[in-house]
């Protein structure tokens, strides 16, 4: 089972809040992934920064993230699971955002894990194993 990071972790990295390498030291046996919507979020967090050094700073931490973790794709797997949790959520009631169900639906089509900032959306969704990476967490937390 690998760990698939939700782009709120490297938010708090970015603003101080956490440390992405001491998260994940000592953790070298697992395998760690980004899904492509993650990607896409923090890509657009880069163009869409107006300061030169801010802009600086995420190129260099997105440019380092896109080298060393790989990139889950969309597939056949990952859209079938998808529609069948997105039609289980909003028939309870209880949708999350469209970006968090697509990267939920990637991890358990994967077998993968997510580690988000932001667990209120990761929590309502059935069958996915998710891992608390925050500050109010102090360590990595599995709230599943």
């Amino acid at each position: 089972m690998g760990i698939v990071v939700d782009s709120s972790v490297f938010i708090e990295h970015e603003r101080l809040r956490l440390d992405i390498r001491s998260l994940t030291a000592g953790r070298e046996h697992e395998a760690f992934f980004l899904s492509v919507i993650t990607a896409s979020e923090l890509l657009h967090g880069l163009h869409r920064a107006t300061d030169p050094a801010v802009r600086a700073r995420r190129a260099a931490l997105i440019e380092f993230i896109l080298r060393e973790w790989p990139v889950l794709p969309i597939d056949l797997a990952t859209a079938q699971v998808h529609s069948s949790v997105w039609a289980e959520l909003e028939s309870r009631g209880t949708p999350i955002g469209a970006h968090d169900l697509w990267i939920a639906a990637s991890c358990i089509a994967n077998g993968h894990r997510v580690t988000t900032a932001n667990v209120r959306e990761f929590r309502r969704v059935p069958g996915l194993v998710v891992e608390e990476w925050s500050r109010s967490a102090r360590q990595p937390r599995d709230i599943s």
